[in-house]
């Protein structure tokens, strides 16, 4: 709970209307539970609109400054239920493929040995990672540690039914290169995958260098989403794509 309300913290610091405002956590006296206390809101879980959404999370990844000038963040976070590699590091290459080590890790715990995907994922690590992510260190590109909120599905965004803003919720945030957020945005299982997402949010923020692999880069960052559900949901058919 404590690193639910550290997240929680770190979006007002950033941007103060993006997400319900937090006032803390604690456990209760009698049971062996505890508890997190946010700004309540009136929100509609209708799907968000997207200029509106492109506008605001380009400004979260534009605005947002890491404190150590790494990616990662200060405290451990869970992706739902299950924890994520987010230790700082310098290099954004490094980073993804620690995190996606761990989290198929996870799922092979969760799901068993699947000789095929971990020999792909291996692959995906050792080769696709660097050459696909690596340009973007290289020939002096540099990649900016973006606060992300790391978990953006449907479910996770509201519209307050009066204002028509924008609020994020149930964030499980790290400083990471900006693309990364909205790779889940093409995968099956979420509802958010009309292509005006994408086009908003790109409207406000350009896609890294080399721009032509952009959508490779996507692909690539969906997997990590693909790998966590799969740990979350044991037997779901996402495992196999």
């Amino acid at each position: 709970m404590k690193e639910l309300y550290q997240r929680a913290l770190i979006f007002p610091e950033t941007i103060p209307t993006l997400v319900p405002k937090p006032y803390g956590y604690g456990q209760f006296y009698s049971k062996e539970m505890y508890f997190f206390l946010c700004q309540f809101l009136d929100i509609s879980d209708r799907l968000p609109d997207p200029v509106r959404l492109g506008a605001r999370l380009a400004e979260l990844h534009q605005t947002s400054v890491s404190p150590t000038g790494k990616f990662g963040f200060h405290v451990p976070t869970y992706d739902g239920k299950l924890p994520q590699i987010v230790g700082w590091d310098s290099s954004w290459s490094s980073f993804f493929g620690n995190l996606l080590a761990g989290i198929l890790r996870l799922d092979v715990k969760v799901n068993g040995t699947w000789k095929e995907l971990e020999d792909i994922v291996e692959k995906t690590i050792v080769r696709v990672i660097p050459r696909l992510l690596g340009v973007l260190e290289s020939n002096g590109r540099t990649v900016k540690p973006c606060l992300i909120h790391g978990d953006l599905w449907e479910g996770n965004i509201g519209t307050d039914f009066a204002s028509g803003n924008i609020y994020l919720f149930d964030a499980c945030s790290y400083y990471a290169h900006n693309e990364m957020e909205i790779g889940m945005w093409r995968t099956d299982h979420h509802r958010m995958k009309a292509k005006a997402y994408k086009r908003e949010y790109l409207r406000n923020f350009e896609p890294s260098e080399p721009t032509e692999e952009w959508d490779d880069r996507n692909r690539l960052y969906s997997v990590k989403t693909k790998l966590m559900y799969s740990a979350h949901v044991p037997g779901t058919n996402v495992r196999n794509q």
